[in-house]
């Protein structure tokens, strides 16, 4: 039984086809409807686009991986915003989740480097310190290199008590914590801010 919909009952065009539709239909957003639909435009596609589809699909799990710095997604050792001379090596802006990198970089005013926690603290899910990258984190601020951490975690409660937690284990080192100039409506998601509201929070970082 998928959660969005039985699919376990045979469909007219064999279980192959049952089957594509159910995997779909695990991805988030995507309803029995979107699911058979996509399957369909799967089905009428020249048989080289759908391999194509197939093989990105492959592509993306086999090369794609977290940054040994960062832990924001990268094809090589490094991120490219890691890699890039460019940019400021002593600010550090600590984000949920790679997507939100995206959506910060799209503001076009952050210039320093990032640290994806790959989630948030949710003890009501399970989710401890120990499942995040927290630790890898406060060791990266402890070998002296970061002057500035911006906490950048999504303004809800869970988003805030992640920023509060850090910034209570970091309180006795000597590096500075802000966090994102509340522009941004508590209780919302970075990743669907617009980018000029993602520039004004940035340049308006106070102190945490």
């Amino acid at each position: 039984m998928s959660r969005n919909g039985d699919f376990s009952q045979p469909h007219p065009y064999g279980p192959s086809v049952a089957n594509l539709i159910e995997q779909f239909a695990r991805l988030p957003g995507i309803g029995r409807k979107t699911a058979e639909r996509l399957t369909y435009h799967i089905l009428a596609a020249p048989e080289d686009e759908a391999a194509d589809l197939a093989d990105a699909l492959r592509a993306v799990k086999t090369a794609v991986h977290p940054c040994k710095q960062c832990y924001n997604l990268t094809e090589g050792e490094l991120c490219d915003i890691c890699s890039d001379a460019r940019r400021q090596t002593d600010v550090v802006c600590v984000v949920e989740q790679p997507r939100d990198v995206t959506a910060l970089e799209a503001s076009g005013v952050f210039q320093g480097l990032y640290h994806v926690l790959q989630g948030r603290l949710s003890p009501l899910d399970g989710i401890g310190p120990e499942d995040l990258t927290i630790a890898a984190l406060v060791k990266r601020v402890r070998q002296g290199n970061v002057r500035e951490l911006v906490m950048a975690t999504n303004p809800n409660l869970e988003g805030d008590g992640t920023a509060l937690f850090i910034s209570t284990l970091l309180k006795d080192d000597p590096v500075k914590i802000t966090r994102l100039a509340r522009g941004i409506a508590s209780g919302s998601v970075l990743e669907f801010a617009n980018k000029d509201m993602l520039a004004d929070a940035l340049r308006g970082r106070q102190d945490f």
